[in-house]
């Protein structure tokens, strides 16, 4: 199987999960429960994203610039600094750092 079949049938497979979301009664979306699980799945996909970005490289565990500069970044939106701003701090942490060593 070739790279661009594995892409195509991937792009069904998305697509046809997609479509079967469409068939689930409006009661069940209603439901708080299944609201509160959609929002927390959300934040808990997002940050294993965010901690997969920042600490893997290739298959290993890297501990670089990239660590401190999403701590700085965190500590930033907590204290509800713009976005804009957030991004050029921990841009200039991260090119501290590795200027640094």
């Amino acid at each position: 199987m070739t790279m661009w079949q594995i892409v195509i049938l991937a792009s069904i497979a998305c697509l046809a999960i997609k479509m079967a979301g469409y068939l689930v009664p409006p009661r069940v979306l209603e439901n708080p429960a299944s609201s509160r699980i959609a929002d927390l799945l959300t934040i808990a996909l997002l940050s294993a994203l965010i901690a997969v970005q920042t600490l893997a490289q290739g298959q290993s565990v890297v501990i670089d610039a990239r660590v401190p500069a999403v701590i700085v970044a965190t500590a930033l939106f907590a204290l509800r600094v713009p976005f804009i701003v957030v991004v050029f701090v921990a841009a200039l942490v991260a090119a501290g750092i590795r200027a640094l060593g």
